[in-house]
């Protein structure tokens, strides 16, 4: 299946993933996908990652993490950035996502990096998404 937008994808996996409280979720791999999920991981969004070697395309597969009530640590997903609009910000216009308990992803010179990396690092770059 083609898809237009393979980061609204993995966004949308993971949210509809963690509306219907599913302990993992597959997601067709790729270098961007995987450092979403590694910043992800690192953040304290998800609970881990792996990579699974497959014939047509390999699988990142996600462990999803829930509070102890069973309700989702990830409130919500935005893409920010998409194919027909790319959203830019300098350093010191990068969001903050809910008042800093929120988290947006940037697509840098230095890589793929969350915002609050990019800002100490004093880069800016495309908004790939913000996660709550």
């Amino acid at each position: 299946m083609s898809v237009n937008d393979p980061i609204a994808d993995m966004l949308t996996r993971i949210r509809n993933a963690c509306m219907a409280r599913h302990a993992t979720v597959s997601i067709p791999s790729s270098k961007m996908k995987l450092a979403i999920a590694q910043i992800l991981k690192r953040e304290g969004f998800i609970q881990d990652f792996t990579v699974q070697e497959g014939k047509p395309y390999n699988t990142i597969v996600i462990t999803l993490k829930y509070t102890p009530d069973r309700r989702p640590v990830i409130t919500g997903l935005k893409r920010v950035s998409k194919p027909g609009l790319r959203i830019y910000t300098k350093r010191a216009d990068i969001p903050r996502v809910r008042g800093g308990l929120g988290l947006s992803i940037l697509s840098t010179p230095r890589g793929v990096m969350a915002g609050h990396e990019a800002w100490q690092q004093r880069v800016g770059g495309e908004i790939l998404c913000y996660v709550w």
